[in-house]
């Protein structure tokens, strides 16, 4: 079985920031991966996504923006574990509109 996987802008502070808080709080395995990694574009080639977005792939199924990032909830603590049901009622269309307007205010950072 392939192991998770989550795609993350690494020049976006935002995106970086929520890895790292993810990786931290994980207690099912998900490998957190750059978008612009060899191992990245591979996937992000083998399942034909162009989007810019995160990337959740999980049991080999590409999962993007919102659907994305409330199935991260799943791989942590049963602390935040809890607000997946919650936050996966609100209808995709908000979801991803809530998203995009997110993604396009995120600050940037270039790497070191």
């Amino acid at each position: 079985m392939a192991k998770d996987v989550l795609l993350i802008d690494g020049l976006c502070g935002l995106c970086t920031r929520t890895g790292r808080f993810i990786s931290n709080r994980q207690t099912s395995p998900l490998q957190i991966t750059e978008q612009n990694s060899e191992e990245g574009k591979r996937l992000l080639e083998l399942h034909h996504i162009s989007i810019d977005s995160v990337v959740l792939i999980q049991n080999d199924k590409p999962y993007i923006r919102s659907a994305a990032a409330i199935r991260c909830l799943l791989y942590m603590r049963w602390n935040w574990k809890w607000m997946f049901p919650i936050a996966w009622i609100i209808p995709l269309p908000l979801r991803d509109l809530a998203y995009i307007v997110i993604s396009k205010f995120r600050k940037t950072e270039s790497k070191n």
